[in-house]
């Protein structure tokens, strides 16, 4: 395994936990936010823009929740 595609499975892993946990709090929002910037530079990193969109999309959208909570 390369060093980007390790990056790749730590970036989803930790935003997905992330996601599981957001109910405990506001501050799980926002790590799932980071996650999410996170899994999209992975996305551009390696080559896959598509996906590196819809993460970004979804740090906006994070990170909106994480402000009117």
């Amino acid at each position: 395994m390369d060093a980007l595609t390790a990056f790749g499975v730590a970036a989803l892993t930790f935003m997905m936990l992330m996601y599981a946990l957001e109910s405990r709090g506001r501050a799980f929002i926002l790590a799932f936010a980071v996650g999410c910037a996170l899994s999209s530079a992975y996305g551009f990193a390696s080559g896959t823009w598509p996906f590196g969109v819809v993460e970004a999309v979804w740090t906006l959208v994070a990170v909106r929740r994480y402000a009117t909570r």
